[in-house]
Protein backbone atom coordinates (compact mmCIF):
# COMPACT_ATOMS: atom_id res chain seq x y z
CA UNK A 1 0.00 0.00 0.00
CA UNK A 2 2.87 2.36 0.82
CA UNK A 3 4.34 2.21 -2.67
CA UNK A 4 1.15 3.05 -4.56
CA UNK A 5 -0.65 5.27 -2.03
CA UNK A 6 -0.02 8.34 -4.19
CA UNK A 7 -1.57 6.64 -7.24
CA UNK A 8 -4.62 5.57 -5.21
CA UNK A 9 -5.14 9.11 -3.89
CA UNK A 10 -4.90 10.52 -7.42
CA UNK A 11 -7.36 7.88 -8.69
CA UNK A 12 -9.86 8.73 -5.94
CA UNK A 13 -9.52 12.43 -6.68
CA UNK A 14 -10.03 11.86 -10.41
CA UNK A 15 -13.25 9.99 -9.66
CA UNK A 16 -14.33 13.00 -7.59
CA UNK A 17 -13.46 15.43 -10.38
CA UNK A 18 -15.40 13.54 -13.04
CA UNK A 19 -18.39 13.00 -10.76
CA UNK A 20 -18.51 16.64 -9.68
CA UNK A 21 -18.24 17.99 -13.22
CA UNK A 22 -21.22 15.86 -14.28
CA UNK A 23 -23.22 16.75 -11.17
CA UNK A 24 -22.52 20.48 -11.32
CA UNK A 25 -23.61 20.65 -14.97
CA UNK A 26 -26.74 18.60 -14.21
CA UNK A 27 -27.69 20.78 -11.23
CA UNK A 28 -26.93 24.02 -13.06
CA UNK A 29 -29.10 22.98 -16.00
CA UNK A 30 -31.91 21.84 -13.68
CA UNK A 31 -31.65 25.06 -11.66
CA UNK A 32 -31.95 27.24 -14.75
CA UNK A 33 -34.81 25.24 -16.29
CA UNK A 34 -36.71 24.96 -12.98
CA UNK A 35 -36.03 28.54 -11.77
CA UNK A 36 -34.38 27.21 -8.60
CA UNK A 37 -31.87 29.44 -6.81
CA UNK A 38 -31.16 26.69 -4.30
CA UNK A 39 -30.25 24.25 -7.06
CA UNK A 40 -28.02 26.80 -8.77
CA UNK A 41 -26.28 27.39 -5.41
CA UNK A 42 -25.86 23.64 -5.07
CA UNK A 43 -24.34 23.53 -8.55
CA UNK A 44 -21.78 26.16 -7.50
CA UNK A 45 -20.96 24.00 -4.47
CA UNK A 46 -20.35 20.96 -6.68
CA UNK A 47 -18.22 23.03 -9.06
CA UNK A 48 -16.03 24.12 -6.13
CA UNK A 49 -15.48 20.43 -5.38
CA UNK A 50 -13.71 20.06 -8.73
CA UNK A 51 -11.18 22.70 -7.72
CA UNK A 52 -10.88 21.06 -4.29
CA UNK A 53 -10.03 17.68 -5.79
CA UNK A 54 -7.34 19.29 -7.94
CA UNK A 55 -5.84 20.79 -4.78
CA UNK A 56 -5.90 17.33 -3.16
CA UNK A 57 -3.99 15.82 -6.09
CA UNK A 58 -1.33 18.55 -5.92
CA UNK A 59 -1.06 18.25 -2.11
CA UNK A 60 -0.75 14.45 -2.16
CA UNK A 61 1.91 14.53 -4.88
CA UNK A 62 3.97 17.15 -3.04
CA UNK A 63 3.68 15.43 0.35
CA UNK A 64 4.81 12.12 -1.21
CA UNK A 65 8.18 13.59 -2.22
CA UNK A 66 11.12 11.97 -0.45
CA UNK A 67 13.26 13.78 2.11
CA UNK A 68 16.06 15.88 0.70
CA UNK A 69 18.88 18.09 1.96
CA UNK A 70 16.61 21.14 2.32
CA UNK A 71 13.73 19.12 3.82
CA UNK A 72 15.30 16.34 5.93
CA UNK A 73 11.99 15.64 7.70
CA UNK A 74 10.08 15.14 4.45
CA UNK A 75 7.17 17.01 2.87
CA UNK A 76 4.14 15.54 4.69
CA UNK A 77 2.94 18.97 5.78
CA UNK A 78 2.18 19.88 2.17
CA UNK A 79 -0.93 17.77 2.59
CA UNK A 80 -1.96 20.03 5.48
CA UNK A 81 -1.42 23.04 3.23
CA UNK A 82 -3.74 21.42 0.68
CA UNK A 83 -6.37 20.83 3.37
CA UNK A 84 -6.15 24.48 4.45
CA UNK A 85 -6.64 25.59 0.85
CA UNK A 86 -9.69 23.31 0.67
CA UNK A 87 -11.07 24.98 3.78
CA UNK A 88 -10.57 28.42 2.23
CA UNK A 89 -12.34 27.31 -0.97
CA UNK A 90 -15.27 26.05 1.09
CA UNK A 91 -15.35 29.28 3.11
CA UNK A 92 -15.43 31.48 0.00
CA UNK A 93 -18.09 29.24 -1.60
CA UNK A 94 -20.28 29.37 1.50
CA UNK A 95 -20.00 33.14 1.86
CA UNK A 96 -20.76 33.62 -1.85
CA UNK A 97 -23.90 31.50 -1.63
CA UNK A 98 -24.99 33.10 1.65
CA UNK A 99 -24.50 36.65 0.41
CA UNK A 100 -26.49 36.01 -2.76
CA UNK A 101 -29.32 34.38 -0.84
CA UNK A 102 -29.57 37.19 1.71
CA UNK A 103 -29.72 39.71 -1.13
CA UNK A 104 -32.60 37.77 -2.67
CA UNK A 105 -34.49 37.61 0.62
CA UNK A 106 -34.09 41.31 1.43
CA UNK A 107 -34.44 42.89 -2.01
CA UNK A 108 -38.04 42.10 -2.87
CA UNK A 109 -41.44 40.67 -2.04
CA UNK A 110 -41.16 37.07 -0.81
CA UNK A 111 -44.44 36.28 -2.55
CA UNK A 112 -42.79 37.07 -5.89
CA UNK A 113 -40.21 34.32 -5.48
CA UNK A 114 -40.51 31.93 -8.42
CA UNK A 115 -41.74 28.44 -7.67
CA UNK A 116 -39.09 25.89 -8.71
CA UNK A 117 -40.03 23.19 -11.23
CA UNK A 118 -39.87 19.39 -11.02
CA UNK A 119 -36.40 19.08 -12.68
CA UNK A 120 -34.91 20.74 -9.60
CA UNK A 121 -36.45 18.06 -7.36
CA UNK A 122 -35.09 15.26 -9.56
CA UNK A 123 -31.61 16.82 -9.64
CA UNK A 124 -31.61 17.18 -5.84
CA UNK A 125 -32.46 13.49 -5.33
CA UNK A 126 -29.78 12.38 -7.81
CA UNK A 127 -27.25 14.65 -6.12
CA UNK A 128 -27.99 13.26 -2.65
CA UNK A 129 -27.52 9.66 -3.81
CA UNK A 130 -24.38 10.29 -5.85
CA UNK A 131 -22.65 12.58 -3.34
CA UNK A 132 -23.34 10.26 -0.41
CA UNK A 133 -21.87 7.37 -2.41
CA UNK A 134 -18.82 9.50 -3.24
CA UNK A 135 -18.45 10.39 0.45
CA UNK A 136 -18.25 6.75 1.55
CA UNK A 137 -15.97 5.86 -1.36
CA UNK A 138 -13.54 8.70 -0.65
CA UNK A 139 -13.74 8.26 3.13
CA UNK A 140 -12.78 4.57 2.81
CA UNK A 141 -9.61 5.37 0.88
CA UNK A 142 -8.82 8.36 3.11
CA UNK A 143 -8.70 5.96 6.09
CA UNK A 144 -6.66 3.40 4.13
CA UNK A 145 -4.15 6.08 3.11
CA UNK A 146 -4.41 8.01 6.41
CA UNK A 147 -4.68 11.17 4.31
CA UNK A 148 -6.01 14.37 5.81
CA UNK A 149 -6.45 16.01 2.40
CA UNK A 150 -8.39 13.05 0.98
CA UNK A 151 -10.52 12.93 4.14
CA UNK A 152 -11.22 16.66 3.72
CA UNK A 153 -12.35 15.94 0.18
CA UNK A 154 -14.63 13.18 1.52
CA UNK A 155 -16.30 15.58 3.93
CA UNK A 156 -16.63 18.03 1.09
CA UNK A 157 -18.78 15.37 -0.61
CA UNK A 158 -20.82 14.88 2.58
CA UNK A 159 -21.40 18.64 2.91
CA UNK A 160 -22.60 18.66 -0.70
CA UNK A 161 -24.97 15.75 0.01
CA UNK A 162 -26.36 17.56 3.04
CA UNK A 163 -26.72 20.78 1.11
CA UNK A 164 -28.68 18.85 -1.53
CA UNK A 165 -30.97 17.59 1.23
CA UNK A 166 -31.55 21.22 2.22
CA UNK A 167 -32.19 22.11 -1.40
CA UNK A 168 -34.67 19.23 -1.73
CA UNK A 169 -36.60 20.33 1.36
CA UNK A 170 -36.63 23.96 0.20
CA UNK A 171 -37.72 23.14 -3.33
CA UNK A 172 -40.42 20.73 -2.14
CA UNK A 173 -41.64 23.29 0.40
CA UNK A 174 -41.78 26.03 -2.24
CA UNK A 175 -43.83 23.81 -4.54
CA UNK A 176 -46.20 23.11 -1.62
CA UNK A 177 -46.98 26.82 -1.26
CA UNK A 178 -44.21 28.12 1.00
CA UNK A 179 -41.86 29.87 -1.48
CA UNK A 180 -39.62 31.33 1.22
CA UNK A 181 -38.35 27.81 1.98
CA UNK A 182 -36.46 27.73 -1.31
CA UNK A 183 -34.06 30.61 -0.54
CA UNK A 184 -34.01 29.48 3.08
CA UNK A 185 -32.61 26.18 1.81
CA UNK A 186 -29.71 28.09 0.27
CA UNK A 187 -28.91 29.52 3.71
CA UNK A 188 -28.91 26.00 5.14
CA UNK A 189 -26.49 24.99 2.38
CA UNK A 190 -24.30 27.94 3.35
CA UNK A 191 -24.27 26.85 7.00
CA UNK A 192 -23.22 23.30 6.11
CA UNK A 193 -20.42 24.57 3.89
CA UNK A 194 -19.06 26.96 6.54
CA UNK A 195 -19.15 24.21 9.20
CA UNK A 196 -17.21 21.83 6.95
CA UNK A 197 -14.70 24.59 6.23
CA UNK A 198 -14.10 25.18 9.93
CA UNK A 199 -13.66 21.48 10.74
CA UNK A 200 -11.18 20.91 7.91
CA UNK A 201 -9.20 24.04 8.80
CA UNK A 202 -8.98 23.14 12.50
CA UNK A 203 -7.76 19.59 11.76
CA UNK A 204 -5.11 20.86 9.33
CA UNK A 205 -3.86 23.49 11.75
CA UNK A 206 -3.52 20.89 14.53
CA UNK A 207 -1.24 18.89 12.25
CA UNK A 208 0.73 21.97 11.21
CA UNK A 209 1.61 23.14 14.74
CA UNK A 210 3.02 19.86 16.10
CA UNK A 211 -0.08 18.88 18.04
CA UNK A 212 0.54 15.89 20.31
CA UNK A 213 -1.02 12.47 19.74
CA UNK A 214 -4.10 11.42 21.67
CA UNK A 215 -3.57 10.00 25.16
CA UNK A 216 -4.47 6.44 24.13
CA UNK A 217 -1.75 6.36 21.46
CA UNK A 218 0.84 7.70 23.90
CA UNK A 219 -0.14 5.06 26.47
CA UNK A 220 0.28 2.35 23.83
CA UNK A 221 3.73 3.71 22.98
CA UNK A 222 4.70 3.64 26.66
CA UNK A 223 3.39 0.07 27.01
CA UNK A 224 5.44 -1.02 24.00
CA UNK A 225 8.62 0.52 25.43
CA UNK A 226 8.03 -0.94 28.88
CA UNK A 227 7.61 -4.46 27.43
CA UNK A 228 11.22 -4.51 26.25
CA UNK A 229 13.76 -6.37 28.40
CA UNK A 230 15.90 -4.04 30.49
CA UNK A 231 13.52 -1.06 30.50
CA UNK A 232 12.58 -0.09 34.08
CA UNK A 233 10.44 2.93 33.37
CA UNK A 234 9.45 5.54 30.79
CA UNK A 235 10.50 8.87 32.31
CA UNK A 236 9.21 11.07 29.51
CA UNK A 237 7.35 10.78 26.23
CA UNK A 238 6.67 13.60 23.79
CA UNK A 239 4.83 13.15 20.50
CA UNK A 240 4.01 15.44 17.63
CA UNK A 241 1.87 14.96 14.55
CA UNK A 242 3.71 15.88 11.36
CA UNK A 243 1.24 15.77 8.48
CA UNK A 244 -0.10 12.23 8.69
CA UNK A 245 3.00 10.90 10.49
CA UNK A 246 4.10 10.86 14.13
CA UNK A 247 7.43 11.85 15.65
CA UNK A 248 8.28 10.47 19.10
CA UNK A 249 10.84 11.51 21.73
CA UNK A 250 11.04 9.06 24.62
CA UNK A 251 13.25 8.76 27.70
CA UNK A 252 13.64 5.35 29.31
CA UNK A 253 15.40 4.45 32.58
CA UNK A 254 17.65 1.40 32.90
CA UNK A 255 20.07 -0.13 35.35
CA UNK A 256 22.89 2.42 35.55
CA UNK A 257 25.43 -0.31 36.27
CA UNK A 258 24.96 -1.88 32.84
CA UNK A 259 27.46 -1.29 30.06
CA UNK A 260 26.97 1.44 27.47
CA UNK A 261 26.81 -1.23 24.78
CA UNK A 262 23.96 -3.06 26.53
CA UNK A 263 21.97 0.14 27.14
CA UNK A 264 22.44 1.09 23.49
CA UNK A 265 21.15 -2.30 22.31
CA UNK A 266 18.03 -1.97 24.49
CA UNK A 267 17.40 1.56 23.17
CA UNK A 268 17.71 0.22 19.61
CA UNK A 269 15.23 -2.54 20.48
CA UNK A 270 12.74 0.03 21.80
CA UNK A 271 13.25 2.08 18.65
CA UNK A 272 12.70 -0.88 16.32
CA UNK A 273 9.66 -2.28 18.15
CA UNK A 274 7.82 1.04 18.22
CA UNK A 275 8.45 1.71 14.52
CA UNK A 276 7.31 -1.82 13.60
CA UNK A 277 4.17 -1.79 15.77
CA UNK A 278 3.15 1.78 14.92
CA UNK A 279 3.34 2.35 11.12
CA UNK A 280 2.44 6.03 11.51
CA UNK A 281 5.63 6.65 13.54
CA UNK A 282 8.12 8.05 11.04
CA UNK A 283 10.92 8.76 13.50
CA UNK A 284 11.65 8.04 17.17
CA UNK A 285 14.44 9.32 19.37
CA UNK A 286 15.25 7.17 22.43
CA UNK A 287 17.24 8.61 25.34
CA UNK A 288 18.47 6.40 28.21
CA UNK A 289 18.54 7.59 31.84
CA UNK A 290 20.23 5.63 34.67
CA UNK A 291 17.82 4.29 37.26
CA UNK A 292 19.17 6.15 40.30
CA UNK A 293 17.95 3.51 42.73
CA UNK A 294 20.19 0.89 41.16
CA UNK A 295 23.34 2.96 40.59
CA UNK A 296 26.13 1.95 43.05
Amino acid sequence: MKGNSEDIAVKVSMVSIIGNIILSLLKLLAGIIANSGAMISDAVHSASDVFSSIIVIIGVKLSAKKSDKEHPYGHERMECVAAILLAVVLLVTGLFIGNGTIDNLTSGDLNEIKIPGVPALVAAVISIIVKEAMFWYTRYYAKVLDSGAVMADAWHHRSDALSSVGALIGIAGARMGIPVLEPAASLIICAFILKASYDIFRDAIDKMIDHSCDEETENQLIKCAMSQTGVHNVDLIQTRIFGNKIYVDIEISMDGNQSLSYCHSVAEMVHSEIESQFPKVKHIMVHVNPDSEEVK
